[in-house]
């Protein structure tokens, strides 16, 4: 049977297959569900659905914060992590930021390794790797260790 002759899907419907797919922010799945909604639903009808969804367990905002840290941490900094949670409508407590702050070094000079893996010998070199490593949301002190050191180092 063709998609079009079934009956519509439910909002509560819609808001379980996004979540089946990959942990959404409130703020998120509340944008979502509000342009699918259209003039058919209310906002205190999507709000009580969400609130209906988290009281379930099915909508986790620290859950959705830890799906991110786990998909972005490898790849990107501290500022590029905080700045998508913000635009996700969540934050970060004190302890994964502290986590966050404590490991950035180490990651910031795997993402360079796998890039570069030798440092750049001149200063224009030494200039695209540093632009590189702070576009990926780096702190500006962990891109000027990496790029300016020898990586010789194994303590990282």
């Amino acid at each position: 049977m063709a998609r079009s002759s079934r009956q519509p899907l439910s909002l509560k419907a819609r808001a379980l297959q996004w979540l089946a797919s990959r942990e959404h922010s409130r703020v998120e799945l509340r944008s979502k569900l509000l342009r699918a909604a259209g003039e058919a639903h209310t906002v205190a009808e999507v709000d009580a659905l969400l609130d209906q969804l988290s009281t379930q367990g099915h909508l986790s905002d620290a859950r959705f914060v830890e799906s991110r840290l786990h998909a972005r941490s490898t790849r990107f900094g501290n500022r590029r992590i905080e700045h998508e949670l913000r635009q996700h409508g969540v934050a970060i407590d004190a302890d994964v930021q502290a986590q966050l702050r404590a490991t950035e070094l180490a990651r910031a000079h795997e993402v360079w390794r796998k890039k570069f893996g030798v440092l750049a010998r001149d200063a224009a070199g030494r200039a695209r790797q540093a632009r590189f490593l702070a576009a990926r949301g780096f702190s500006a002190e962990v891109v000027h260790k990496i790029v300016s050191t020898d990586h010789e180092i194994e303590s990282i």
